[in-house]
């Protein structure tokens, strides 16, 4: 002390200088420690800043004004210290004894400006010219030198000649607030403007202020940081978590080893034991499989183990936010108690007041900024967490075994993407909660311990019994949400698979079935969400009136346990913000606990991947089966069986068989699909897959051909001429860039997208002999077929039979040998087109020297489809070409009638009574406060009087009747309000059901599925779970604040004034931010709905991703739309923050105003209606910045009523049922007339079918042909009004089918549709969705269906569990299930959509044979790809670009040498059918 006042020439420290009215510190102690605690806090940190100077090797950015204007002042700041110090060394030498500090503090301030000016050149180097460093040192020189400011003032008045020095200090003073303000001012660089940085809060100013201006657009939002991007997150998540499955997997040998071990000794008829598969690392558990060895399970362990290690950096910042937070929430109390002891002693000096004022200011404004750090680093772990998650997810759909794929199904992933991912991202934002909740609640009842002394232990029994309760509930909600979730999974399921097969929905009018499926399930879900909203509600009343019932048992105790003691104003207000303290660790602990149930529901992100050990790709021979035995599930019947076969460089192999002999398995195990039993696959070269099911991706034609590669032009038009797509494009409005819906297969060629035995009769043969025979002349080709007319052209033939090689070689050779290829050829080869020998005579090479110059015959086509526009040229969109618009995203605000539509489905009474119960509750909370502060009037009251037991008693039991009222007005209010929420849940997804599925087909053909299935996921969610929520924590928050404010004015009521600027500081905040937050929120639902989309559409072409190899490719794609999403969010999360930070400055505000007013005007209050009023004023912070919050929220979630109501808007098809129904015996003779019929698929269009004229008499059986895209699938359309008519008519048997209902001619009309689609359920279900068949019926159909004898193989039989999509059904199965269908229907009138066109010869056999025999009465149109299906028919009617060109009997056309005679020359039969004649 003694040597510093020598260094100071003057006194370091005189306490008598603080114990009077006017306070002041000592000028020594202003000059060393004040001057050094912001020079020390530079040189500490400083340095760090000039590391760029060293290490950075860009080059520096541009000089700025603002840069300039800082490095001025700095100068400056520089040139006054230099010039203090030369005035001093002067002073000096002219013999003045001027102390050590006069030119000690000079030239230290030299050094730190020449720094400061260093720092600011260094951020030349970075994005960002701003330092945090140096903008705290100048708030904590500033604020430091504010005290010797006041003192120099003070001295100048007194002494009004002394000191030219302060002069020096004034001036630089001044220069220190100026270079501050300008470091406000943000300054960064114009190239990184775009991207999330260190300045969050900075940049996200300029995205609110643009958000609060115009609605924000994606192009808007700024850019990811590299080290937030998918894949950086998804790289280091996936190392942590293969680490982490490793080690799984090693314990689990470890268990496998004992179990074995035991099973051995126990077992002693053999010494095997059945070995666990690896799936008991898949994070899913099924119903039927019990969970082993619980204890050491590391299926939930591992993942939050590499969530941890991933995001460890992350973490530990927050733990330390957290913890400096959690220390400062103590502080409050403290300076309350030193508050009410001033205003309880009217002799204590002035200055106190203001001082314990200011630190509650400061206090609480360090408390916000450490909380506002913690939750922006908790936020932005969750986004990271999810997008691990998400990406984590596809990576592994990507590879996943199929057996472990057919485990979970499209709509249950989808679900994990949407709901659980989301989940797991809301959980990890409060994840700290675990360990900080209870230190709080341990440091809060340490606190009270000091104030109350034992009494606080009869507080803590309260909250130990509360324990047990809140496990109780724990346990139950588990176990609802766990049943939820599973009812969840199953309505996505059944919702995706009703939008995949929607149409077949359409055709056989099974909406209403699949609405009930829906609906039955729903409700199951409805009921445990009600379940589960009730033990919440019970959960909220029980820790709402936990620190209530903990205070007033406590204070109960206190007063009660010995006479002496009395509840002051100080005890109880610094208590009671103690219990203000320790509600929420109480309220968040049971909340965050139910999270983690909720997230323990685990992911499939480690399943078993996909097995290519038993496939090798080596030199030799193209391919190579040894003793190969493949099956489709571990330990399941093999398909492949003990297959021994080479396949020759460059040679044609076709495979054929029966159905069910394992064709396409053959080829599944090549692309390493099935499970390996025995044996293994050498291929040589890379592999192209074309599937025997369409798979389309929802693009252009072009992207689907290209599939990825390269466009090499000339190259490209070759392909599209020898897949013979010129004609078909030249019908497209677009060309080649005219978008392909997921649901559009009217682009049927091998050029990517299906077999060329489903192409029209005459493509077939041409895709056959340009695409086979030359374009892949010298690669090896495996041709699985039906269509037996190609056999003799191909090099070798494979046989199979039950999974096995009966035959193979050349045709020649096998049909000589008699086997069951020549039995096979003898059966079905007359209903063959003849072969295409003619055109393969040709020599392929020549063919090949042609493409340079496309045949003549296209060259006009060629011409016309290069007057289409290319996509590099940026001309104007064509009508039509684009199918797939833009999700569209509501602007501005959303409108009031939203919320009054979703109170409307609450219902106006039920709200009414929920808002009546909030207002109570508020009232009780209010009635309680005040009670509470005339009962510590009473210290004051009765200082010197008899305070009685009948006081005492009744101001506890009035005390603890208010409180347990405002807990029983909550537990009402919650629990009407649980009531309502799934009330509206259930009105709104059932308007949303009842009106999606009373679209028309247009719709869905042009909006993806996953957009749709975003609305029934996300949307729905958010109507369950989120709306509800943000409803009662808004009243909650509003009626709190309310109240608040009305105690604050009651004790203060000049508060009143200050309101009204803070109000509007707090209403300009909240416009400004949630305009902003409304539609970053519109935009995240909007960005959602492609990566459901992407992984819809990803799932359903696995084989053929995996064929290709282009894993990586769409693993970039999903990477891609995850991180536009990511933008949207993370912009989110930052706005939030930038409205927190100045709400909770707002809050801070209300704090230090109270406080202050409570100051002046101390001495008309008591101090118990003071702590009454600080201490609410304490919890308002959170409060105001939670109503924002809710506000926000509210609005943002109430998008999803939008967004539903949107849905339900959309227009629909026509009517079900009209009043104008057919008799019940209709249509009785099967006449069809279309009378000058036109129709267009959408309006912006041209005419698909153009004044069609034709009369089908009763019982005709007619054939329509055509090239693709003549109109062939239009006319069925029509005839179910799929399509609506754009002009004429048509009649069935005299009646307009448009005067009727959908429904009532639907009904009557049977469809065998070209792609057998099935559903989840059982077989009987896809039979007869109705029940209207009786068991003895349905086994009739199958019968004659050719599959009864299948089905009564089957253990279940009717009952047997068909898996999504049918596909533990072979093709032809399916397709016979669908002739099944038809037989139940009993129409008269039939049409077979190209129903044979991708199945086998014996499959479509027995389908012709069963409708010759079954439907001889009925009218039967077939459209056909293969002539010979309809060669039999009376009539065949011929399109051509939507006209009909022909019309008459099959005889009659081929005589009159037309069109349909020049598709039957090119088909190979006219011949034949010449000599017949």
């Amino acid at each position: 002390m003694a040597a510093l006042g020598d260094f100071c020439g003057s006194v370091f420290w005189n306490s008598s200088l603080l114990d009077r009215e006017d306070a002041d510190l000592t000028l020594c102690f202003e000059q060393t420690v004040l001057v050094w605690i912001p020079l020390g806090f530079l040189w500490l940190f400083g340095p760090w800043q000039l590391l760029p100077l060293f290490k950075c090797h860009r080059k520096k950015l541009s000089i700025t004004k603002l840069y300039l204007t800082k490095q001025v002042l700095t100068m400056l700041l520089l040139l006054m210290a230099l010039a203090e110090l030369i005035f001093t060394i002067v002073e000096v030498l002219g013999h003045h004894h001027n102390p050590a500090i006069q030119y000690t503090n000079p030239a230290l301030y030299v050094v730190t400006w020449v720094l400061v000016f260093l720092i600011h050149d260094s951020r030349r180097f970075t994005i960002r010219r701003d330092s945090a460093v140096l903008f705290l040192f100048l708030i904590l020189s500033v604020i430091c030198g504010v005290f010797q400011l006041q003192t120099l003032i003070r001295q100048a008045i007194q002494v009004s000649n002394k000191g030219y020095m302060r002069y020096f200090f004034l001036v630089s003073y001044g220069l220190q607030l100026l270079l501050l303000f300008i470091s406000v001012i943000s300054d960064i660089n114009s190239r990184g403007s775009k991207v999330w940085g260190p300045d969050m809060f900075h940049v996200s100013y300029s995205m609110v202020v643009k958000g609060y201006r115009k609605p924000l657009e994606m192009e808007d939002v700024f850019e990811l940081k590299d080290a937030d991007k998918t894949q950086k997150v998804l790289g280091m998540f996936d190392k942590h978590m293969k680490t982490g499955v490793k080690k799984a997997q090693w314990e689990l040998e470890i268990r496998q080893r004992k179990t074995k071990q035991h099973s051995a000794t126990n077992d002693y008829r053999n010494g095997l034991s059945k070995t666990q598969s690896l799936d008991v690392l898949v994070l899913r558990e099924k119903k039927q499989k019990k969970k082993k060895d619980s204890k050491k399970d590391y299926t939930k362990g591992w993942l939050m183990l590499a969530v941890a290690r991933t995001f460890s950096r992350n973490l530990l910042q927050s733990v330390a936010f957290k913890l400096m937070h959690d220390v400062l929430v103590f502080v409050s109390p403290q300076l309350l108690k030193l508050m009410i002891n001033f205003v309880s002693d009217p002799n204590d000096y002035l200055w106190h007041g203001y001082f314990y004022a200011l630190l509650m200011f400061v206090a609480a404004l360090m408390q916000s900024i450490c909380l506002q750090q913690y939750f922006q680093l908790c936020f932005k772990l969750g986004m990271s967490v999810r997008t691990a998650l998400m990406a984590a997810i596809y990576k592994k759909a990507l590879t996943v075994s199929n057996a472990t794929r057919k485990e979970s199904t499209i709509g249950e992933t989808v679900n994990l993407m949407s709901a659980d991912a989301q989940r797991f991202m809301d959980f990890t934002n409060f994840v700290h909660q675990l360990w900080s909740a209870p230190v709080q609640i341990v440091l809060s009842i340490l606190f009270l311990w000091l104030e109350l002394g034992p009494s606080v232990f009869a507080g803590v029994g309260v909250m130990l019994l509360l324990i047990p309760i809140n496990a109780v509930l724990v346990a139950k909600a588990r176990a609802i949400q766990v049943k939820n979730m599973n009812y969840k999974d199953e309505r996505m399921k059944i919702m995706n698979e009703i939008f995949n097969g929607i149409k077949i929905l359409k055709l056989f009018s099974w909406e209403p079935s699949f609405q009930k499926r829906v609906e039955k399930i729903r409700n199951q879900e409805l009921k445990g969400l009600l379940r589960f909203s009730y033990l919440q509600s019970v959960s909220i009343f029980v820790f709402t009136c936990a620190p209530f019932l903990v205070s007033v048992v406590t204070f109960a105790v206190f007063v009660m346990v010995d006479e002496d003691n009395v509840l002051d104003a100080q005890k109880a207000f610094t208590s009671i913000s103690l219990f203000n303290v320790l509600r929420f660790p109480l309220a968040m602990l049971p909340m965050v606990l139910s999270s983690l149930v909720q997230v323990s529901r685990p992911f499939f992100v480690c399943q078993e991947r996909l097995e290519k050990l038993s496939v090798f790709f080596l030199p030799g021979c193209a391919v190579r089966f040894s003793e190969a035995s493949f099956a489709w599930e571990h330990n399941s019947n093999a398909a492949i069986k003990d297959v021994n076969l080479e396949i020759p460089c460059g040679s044609l192999l076709a495979v054929v068989g029966p159905v069910g002999s394992g064709k396409s398995s053959l080829v599944s195990a090549m692309l390493g699909e099935m499970e390996n039993i025995k044996g293994h696959i050498n291929i040589q070269g890379s592999v192209a897959y074309v599937p025997q099911q369409a798979w389309i991706q929802n693009a252009t034609l072009k992207d689907n051909i290209l599939f990825g590669s390269p466009l090499d032009e000339a190259r490209y038009q070759k392909v599209i001429e020898a897949c013979a797509l010129l004609p078909d494009l030249q019908l497209l409005p677009g060309g080649d860039l005219t978008e392909i819906g997921e649901r559009v297969l009217t682009f049927m060629k091998l050029s990517g997208i299906i077999p060329f035995q489903c192409c029209s009769a005459p493509g077939g043969p041409h895709v056959f002999v340009q695409c086979l025979l030359c374009w892949f002349l010298f690669q090896t080709r495996i041709l699985v077929t039906h269509s037996l007319s190609f056999l003799a052209q191909v090099d070798d033939i494979v046989m199979l039979v039950d999974g096995k090689v009966s035959e193979k070689g050349p045709y020649s050779t096998l049909l000589s040998n008699g086997g069951e290829f020549a039995q096979l050829l003898n059966t079905y080869g007359s209903q063959q087109e003849g072969n295409p020998e003619d055109e393969a005579t040709g020599n392929c090479h020549d063919i090949l020297c042609n493409y340079g110059s496309i045949t003549s015959s296209n060259m006009s086509l060629k011409k016309a489809l290069q007057g289409k526009p290319k996509e590099k040229e940026p001309v104007a969109e064509i009508k039509g070409q684009k199918l797939i618009d833009k999700e569209a995203v509501e602007t501005g605000k959303v409108k009031f009638i939203m919320y009054t539509r979703y109170l409307g489905a609450v219902g106006c009474n039920l709200t009414t009574w929920i808002f009546l119960a909030y207002v109570a509750q508020a009232a009780a909370t209010i009635g309680s406060n005040l009670w509470l502060s005339e009962w510590t009037n009473d210290a004051v009251k009765y200082q010197n009087m008899t305070y009685t037991t009948a006081i005492r008693d009744t101001r506890v039991g009035v005390y603890g009747a208010l409180g347990i009222s405002q807990g029983l007005f909550l537990l009402a209010a919650c629990m009407l309000s649980a009531h309502g929420a799934v009330r509206a849940s259930r009105v709104l997804h059932k308007h949303l059901l009842s009106n999606i599925l009373r679209v028309p087909m247009s719709f869905f053909d042009t909006t993806p599925t996953g957009r749709i299935i975003n609305r029934f996921a996300k949307d729905i969610f958010t109507v369950d779970e989120a709306i509800p929520m943000s409803f009662r924590s808004w009243l909650n928050c509003f009626l709190g604040i309310i109240s608040t404010l009305l105690i604050i004015c009651l004790a203060t009521p000049y508060f009143a004034i200050i309101m009204l600027p803070l109000g509007l500081l707090y209403y300009f905040v909240q416009q400004f931010y949630v305009s902003t937050s409304r539609q970053l929120r519109r935009l995240d639902s909007v960005t959602r709905s492609p990566i459901y989309s992407h992984f819809s559409e990803t799932v359903s072409g696995l084989s053929v991703i995996r064929a290709y190899g282009h894993q990586e490719r769409f693993l970039q794609h999903n990477e891609k739309i995850v991180d536009i999403n990511q933008k949207s969010v993370y912009s989110w999360i930052v706005s939030n923050r930038w409205l927190a930070v100045r709400l909770e400055f707002v809050g801070n505000l209300v704090v230090f105003f109270a406080a202050l007013l409570a100051v002046f005007a101390r001495d008309p209050l008591n101090s118990g209606i003071v702590g009454l009023s600080i201490s609410s004023a304490l919890s308002v912070t959170q409060t105001l910045n939670w109503l924002v919050r809710m506000t926000s929220e509210l609005e943002t979630n109430i998008v999803a009523v939008e967004r539903v109501h949107e849905y339900t808007e959309v227009p629909n098809e026509a009517p079900w049922v009209t009043l104008q129904r057919p008799q019940s015996s209709w249509p009785n003779n099967g006449e069809i007339r279309f009378v000058n019929y036109q129709v267009r698929y959408r309006p912006e269009l041209q005419l698909v079918l153009d004044g069609i004229n034709c009369y089908i008499k009763s019982s005709e059986k007619i054939g329509v042909v055509g090239r693709t895209g003549a109109g062939k699938s239009s006319l069925t359309n029509c005839l179910f009004r799929i399509l609506e008519a754009a002009g004429g008519k048509i009649l069935i048997d005299g009646l307009d089918i448009a005067t009727i209902g959908l429904h009532d001619l639907r009904q009557k009309l049977t469809i065998i549709p070209q792609d057998p689609v099935l559903f989840s359920g059982s077989l009987r279900m896809n039979l007869d969705p109705f029940d209207q068949h009786s068991d003895k019926d349905v086994w009739y159909a199958l019968e004659l269906a050719h599959l009864k004898t299948f089905v009564s193989s089957l253990p279940e039989g009717l009952s047997y569990p068909v898996s999504e999509a049918g596909e533990n059904l072979s093709v032809g199965q399916r397709q016979l299930l669908c002739l099944a269908r038809a037989l139940l229907r009993k129409s008269k009138i039939l049409i077979l959509d190209e129903a044979t066109a991708a199945v086998d010869m014996e499959t479509d056999h027995l389908i012709q044979q069963t409708i010759r025999s079954e439907f001889v009465d009925c009218t039967v149109i077939t459209i056909a790809h293969r002539l010979h299906t309809i060669m039999d028919s009376n009539r065949v009617m011929v399109l051509q670009a939507g006209k009909i060109v022909e019309f008459d009997s099959p005889e009659e056309l081929l005589q009159q040498h037309g069109v349909f005679a020049a598709m039957a020359r090119d088909a190979g039969i006219l011949g034949n059918q010449d000599t017949a004649l």
